[in-house]
C-alpha cells in the first residue's frame, strides 16, 4: 500500500506533493484513501515522540507496551488502499495542543477536498479533535467513514460538525470504554465543564454511531459479525481502544465497508457523569 506522510506545520501542510500524485495515479478506482491522525503528546521529528517512528508507521517495532503500528493491523495488501499519516503538533499542555488540533483539522480539510475520492479516517485522543474539525470544514462526500477512539472532544462540537455539509453524509463510529472514563472527566474539567465528552456517548444523532467495546454485549454483537475481541484488562487506559486484540483488524473492515457503520448501532444508554455539575452542564 503506498505510504504518504503529511505534517500539519505552522506554515501549512508538508508532505512530498510528486510521491502523492504518484500514488494516486496507481491507485485503483475502488482503493480507498485512510488518513491516520494520532493524539496527544505526538510531535513529527520530535524524538521519542514522533507519531512516524512510531503508531503511523508501516512496521515500528514494539518499542513501548503502548506502541502498535496501526498501519500493519489494519491489514491493507499492496495496492488497496492510499495511507496517509498524518502528523500534527500535539505536545505542550493539554489547552495548547487542543487548540493546535482545531488548526490541524482546518488544513486537512483543505487537503482532503483537493484528492479525488472520499477520505476514511481513524483518529486517536485528540485526533479526533482533529478530524472533526476537518469535517466541519470538508466540502460535501470529501469524507466517508469516521472512527474516532477514545475521542478527545465535546459533544456539542461533534454536533456542529455532523450537522455540516460534510457531516450530514458522513459515518462515523465512537469507540469508546470505560477504560477512558478519567481522561473523558479530566477533558470535560480543563475546558470548564462546558458540556460532556463524546465518550460519555453522543445518543441519536444521523450518521453517528456510538460503540462502547468495555461491554460483554457489545463484544459478544461483534463476534456474531465475525470480529471477536478481547475484553478489556485495565481499569484505566487511554490507548486499548487500538491495542486491545482485535480492534485494529476490526477498524479495517469498517474502512473497507465490509461491516457497515449503521450496522454497529445498537439501543444502549448514554452514560452519565460521574460529577452531577457536570451531567447538569448543557452538552
Amino acid at each position: 500500500m503506498p505510504h504518504i506522510i503529511v505534517n500539519a506545520t505552522a506554515d501549512g501542510l508538508d508532505y512530498d506533493a510528486g510521491a502523492l500524485a504518484r500514488a494516486r495515479a496507481a491507485l485503483p478506482a475502488h482503493a480507498p484513501v485512510v488518513i491516520l491522525i494520532h493524539g496527544f503528546k505526538y510531535a513529527p521529528g520530535t524524538p521519542g515522540r514522533c507519531p512516524h517512528r512510531s503508531i503511523l508507521a508501516e512496521g515500528a517495532p514494539r518499542s513501548h507496551w503502548k506502541v502498535a503500528a496501526w498501519p500493519r493491523h489494519l491489514g491493507f495488501g499492496p495496492s488497496e488502499a492510499l495511507v496517509i499519516a498524518f502528523g500534527w503538533t500535539g505536545t505542550g499542555t493539554i489547552w495548547q495542543a487542543y487548540h493546535r488540533a482545531g488548526s490541524a483539522g482546518r488544513a486537512l480539510a483543505d487537503f482532503m477536498d483537493g484528492l479525488d475520492r472520499p477520505s476514511h479516517i481513524l483518529a486517536h485522543s485528540l485526533g479526533a479533535r482533529v478530524a472533526l474539525s476537518a469535517l466541519s470544514d470538508a466540502a460535501p462526500g470529501s469524507v466517508g467513514r469516521i472512527i474516532l477512539l477514545a475521542g478527545t472532544e465535546l459533544r456539542s462540537v461533534a454536533r456542529a460538525a455532523m450537522a455540516s455539509p460534510a457531516g450530514r453524509v458522513a459515518d462515523v463510529l465512537n469507540v469508546t470504554s470505560a477504560e477512558n472514563t478519567a481522561f473523558d472527566l479530566m477533558l470535560e474539567a480543563v475546558l470548564g465543564c462546558r458540556g460532556r465528552s463524546i465518550g460519555a456517548g453522543m445518543g441519536e444523532v444521523s450518521g453517528w454511531v456510538d460503540l462502547p467495546v468495555d461491554r460483554a454485549a457489545t463484544r459478544a454483537r461483534l463476534a456474531r459479525l465475525g470480529h471477536p475481541i478481547a475484553a478489556p484488562t485495565r481499569r484505566i487506559c487511554h490507548w486499548s481502544l487500538y491495542l486491545r486484540p482485535g480492534l485494529l483488524p476490526f477498524y479495517g473492515a469498517v474502512i473497507r465497508g465490509r461491516v457497515p457503520v449503521a450496522r454497529l448501532a445498537a439501543p444502549l444508554p448514554v452514560r452519565e457523569s460521574l460529577l452531577p455539575f457536570a451531567s447538569r452542564a448543557a452538552s
